[in-house]
This record gives structure tokens, C-alpha cells and sequence, in this order.
């Protein structure tokens, strides 16, 4: 499966799903949400797949987010359930997953790191959830602080601003850093090696993991989704967008 938005590459058990949009710093438009739900359907349906990997082409961005100027050209208000593919959300994937961090990782693209099970960072990758700088929501971050410290997730989502691979690792949002050249031969030896194990046991350990953290985790989500649905009808969140395709500083009026 390959179209100009995302590619599908099965390698030797590990399916890559790679976001090819590198002059847009593979941006999520519309073309590439599609595209998404499609790998992961393909994926599911693989039965020679045993791991998925995802990544962006080129070297200096895994994934930018949300497209800036489609949201400011649709004036998008609250996302609907299945703006993104969201694993164990509004996606159901049994299989282990790998997101491999080739450069920025911000907002959309943080979502995406998130979601995935494991993470392996080139050096240079930069992960923020960048939403307080443009007006726009992140209740998809709900798990963040089941994944790192609360003190650490609350500067991320209150600043906007990037932290780098080794400070992602520090914190145990991300799980090895390789050198950029060797980001992809060390995430699929990662991804060889649970290849390799009893399928039913890596399913097995996987979905105890999430049980583990359901208790609360979807809870949480859904009380997200309440507290950023005015975020996104505000004035604020139509201007950051239009801010960005206007080049421009945003005003924020806090309504």
C-alpha cells in the first residue's frame, strides 16, 4: 500500500508506515488522516505483520501536527472522533507498536509518538505539545502523566515548548536514542526482537499493560474532551491557525 500521502512497507514481519508529506514537515491534512486509518486497518489485517513501525520521511520531521492552514481554511472547531487515528481509541490494534521519531514530534505528532507502545528517537528529535501557542485543544494528552511525571507533563503542556531526545528518554517517554543514520536499523531490531517472541504471550502482555492503566485512562479521556470542547470554540482557536497561515503573530482575546 502506497499512495502520496503515506507509504506501507512490510519488512521482514514489521510493517512501516511512513508519513510522506516532508515539504509540509509531514503535517496531518485530511489525505494523511485517511491514509492512516487505512495502514492500521492493513496492519490488522496483515497476518505476516507482526510489529508496526511508524515514522515521516526525510530527517527533520517525524510528524508537525495538525495542518495549520486546512484548519484555518476549514475554521475547524472541535475534532471530530475520528479526526486522527487514535490507538485504543477510535483504532483497536492488538499488535505492538513502534514509533520511530526521525525529527520534530510536535502536537498531532506528539499525539502519534504517544500513542504508540514503544518509542526509538534519533538524537536530533524534539518532541512539545505546541497547542497552548496556537489556541487549539489537547485532551488526547490525558495519559501523558501515566507516562511521565505530572510535574513534567504540566511544563510541557504549559509552555508549548520542545524538549530533546535525551530529556524525552530521561523521563520515560521515549525508550532508546540512536544516532539519526541508524534510526531505522535500531528500531527494527527493537521491532525483529518482539517479532520473534510467542505471538500470544507479546498480545497477551501488551493488552495486561493497558488493562493496568484503563482503570482510569479512559475516564480521564472523556473528561478531557469536556474541558477542551470550549478551548475549541473559541475565538483563540480559530486565530492561532490563521495566525500561522498569515505569517503573523496571534491576539489572543481569551473568548
Amino acid at each position: 500500500m502506497t499512495t502520496r500521502a503515506l507509504a506501507y512497507e512490510l519488512v521482514d514481519e514489521v510493517a512501516w508506515v511512513t508519513i510522506n508529506r516532508p515539504e509540509a514537515r509531514n503535517a496531518l491534512n485530511s489525505k494523511v488522516r485517511s491514509a492512516l486509518f487505512e495502514a492500521f486497518d492493513a496492519f490488522n489485517a496483515d497476518r505476516d505483520a507482526k510489529v508496526l513501525v511508524l515514522t515521516g520521511a526525510g530527517d527533520a520531521a517525524f510528524c508537525a501536527g495538525g495542518d495549520l492552514k486546512e484548519m484555518a481554511d476549514t475554521e475547524l472547531t472541535v475534532p471530530p472522533a475520528d479526526f486522527v487515528p487514535h490507538l485504543g481509541r477510535n483504532v483497536k490494534v492488538d499488535k505492538p507498536t513502534i514509533a520511530a521519531v526521525n525529527g520534530v514530534a510536535y502536537a498531532g505528532g506528539f499525539l502519534l509518538a504517544q500513542m504508540c507502545d514503544l518509542v526509538v528517537a534519533a538524537e536530533h528529535a524534539r518532541f512539545a505539545v505546541t497547542e497552548v501557542k496556537v489556541g487549539r485543544g489537547a485532551p488526547w494528552a490525558a495519559p501523558l502523566p501515566w507516562l511521565i511525571p505530572p510535574r513534567v507533563a504540566l511544563q510541557i503542556l504549559l509552555t508549548g515548548e520542545p524538549i530533546d531526545a535525551a530529556r524525552a528518554h530521561q523521563i520515560g517517554l521515549v525508550n532508546e536514542v540512536v544516532p539519526a543514520g541508524e534510526l531505522r536499523k535500531a528500531t527494527q531490531r527493537l521491532a525483529k526482537r518482539i517479532a520473534a517472541n510467542a505471538p500470544l504471550s507479546v498480545l497477551a502482555a501488551k493488552a495486561m499493560v493497558y488493562a493496568a492503566a484503563d482503570r482510569g485512562w479512559h475516564d480521564a479521556l472523556d473528561e478531557a474532551d469536556r474541558i477542551w470542547e470550549p478551548v475549541y470554540l473559541s475565538e483563540d482557536a480559530q486565530e492561532g491557525p490563521r495566525a500561522f497561515r498569515e505569517k503573523r503573530k496571534p491576539v489572543w482575546r481569551g473568548r
